[in-house]
């Protein structure tokens, strides 16, 4: 409730906290739009594969070009502008840098740029949540041990639903039921990108006028996106995907506490503790009025005669018994909020969400057959899709995260459908995300594997 008093006090003092961004494309770009306004806070250093591209990104969200001309690091540092440029590495390392962003989108990127932040002693602030989907555990360790914070990025919808969940057992509350929105059919799961904007309601004209990337867009209609951010919600708040995924049942907002309940009192829960997506479509294609497309919603229990009556005093939108209750955020605005982690990283050592143990996994599952000898191209593409699983399930059938399923080759070939397993497929073992992945399935695994 004070972290602006607390900037604006950094402000006065003259010891802002000192950013350095990794990736400067469209989340980096929304955070980048509210750092003027933001008091307390100087983003020394940008770190872009394509400078020119991060600094016309800048002039787009209103930056002056005075402010991103700064020759050097150093100069910035004393300056107070920044300096745009394409060495992370010298970034991550430069001592003055107090909290590292992660936002390349890239995960196996991401997971050498976090490792190496760790090392310098810096907080990290992870944007790229598949990286945290297939080793956020091992990496929350790994902070821990170097006496930093690692944390999810406020703003996008994971640690906007462990806020919700936060807040419901701070309260005192049982939370049956955590998850987020989405426009989802079935046959969506099989959508690529020649196809993504026909469901989205576009032509390729459109699109391409627009600007649109189609794998991208199609990561978050075919389901994988979903799959990702709900593997990061279970891994930070010990809640767990149902044995078969998410099942995108479709609800109205004041009707999500009727859904999100467990199948024995009329809901459509596997269990009291789930993590689950709700569709903003009836299974014939027609609206849900009222949805909660863009947000995030948590379902928490009224175990009391006195407390349900308390729910009814004042309003609360429960399920037909009064026994269960919905509180919601109906939007989240991405990027634009991010300056919340920055500022509960650096100002409190606190994140804004964190994996506490292996809880779920997102494993890669073809989209058609595949055959020996072809190339996977990761999420929203035309050959895999993600699944959410429980932990479990994954390390007991070798499935192959879907953030590592990018640009490696078939082995053995894959029917449609079928779990993509790390045997199935050819990794480079020596890549510093794949090292990081399989320590934690020898550090988290053996407990799992047990697990039938």
């Amino acid at each position: 409730m004070n972290l602006h008093a607390k900037l604006q006090q950094r402000a006065e003092a003259g010891e802002p906290l000192r950013v350095g961004l990794i990736g400067a494309g469209k989340f980096a770009s929304m955070y980048l739009a509210q750092v003027p306004k933001t008091p307390g806070v100087h983003v020394a250093g940008i770190a872009d594969l394509s400078p020119d591209n991060a600094r016309a990104n800048l002039e787009r969200v209103g930056w002056s070009a005075e402010r991103f001309a700064a020759p050097s690091l150093e100069t910035a540092m004393a300056s107070g502008t920044t300096f745009v440029g394409e060495d992370w590495r010298a970034m991550v390392s430069h001592p003055q840098i107090d909290i590292v962003i992660e936002a390349t989108g890239h995960p196996l990127a991401a997971v050498e740029h976090v490792v190496s932040a760790f090392e310098h002693g810096k907080h990290v602030v992870m944007v790229t949540v598949e990286a945290d989907a297939f080793c956020g555990p091992l990496l929350a360790r790994m902070a821990r041990e170097a006496g930093v914070i690692y944390s999810l990025a406020y703003g996008d919808q994971p640690a906007l639903i462990c806020d919700l969940v936060d807040w419901a057992r701070t309260s005192g509350f049982s939370v049956v039921a955590a998850g987020r929105g989405h426009k989802w059919l079935p046959q969506f799961a099989h959508s690529t990108p020649d196809t993504v904007w026909e469901y989205y309601g576009l032509t390729p004209e459109q699109a391409r006028v627009g600007g649109l990337n189609s794998k991208m867009f199609n990561s978050f209609l075919d389901g994988s996106k979903p799959a990702i951010e709900s593997t990061a919600v279970c891994n930070a708040t010990g809640l767990t995907p149902a044995p078969w995924g998410l099942a995108y049942p479709p609800a109205s907002i004041d009707n999500i506490a009727n859904v999100m309940r467990p199948e024995s009192d009329g809901g459509q829960l596997h269990h009291r503790g789930q993590v689950e997506v709700v569709s903003s479509l009836e299974l014939d294609g027609q609206p849900v009025p009222y949805d909660i497309r863009f947000g995030v919603w948590v379902v928490f229990e009224g175990d009391t005669e006195y407390i349900r009556r308390c729910f009814s005093e004042y309003g609360v939108r429960t399920d037909d018994a009064g026994r269960y209750a919905c509180m919601y955020k109906r939007w989240h605005l991405i990027g634009l909020e991010v300056g919340v982690s920055v500022a509960s990283v650096g100002l409190r050592q606190e994140p804004t969400g964190v994996a506490s143990g292996l809880h779920a996994d997102v494993v890669a599952v073809a989209k058609r057959d595949l055959k020996a000898g072809e190339m996977l191209d990761g999420e929203g593409g035309y050959t895999v899709v993600g699944k959410l699983v429980p932990a479990a399930d994954s390390l007991n059938r070798d499935g192959l995260p879907l953030g590592l399923a990018h640009q490696v080759v078939v082995r053995n070939a894959v029917a449609a459908g079928e779990v993509v397993r790390w045997s199935d497929v050819k990794v480079d073992e020596s890549q510093p995300a794949v090292k990081v992945r399989r320590e934690m399935e020898s550090l988290f695994g053996e407990g799992l594997r047990a697990v039938v």
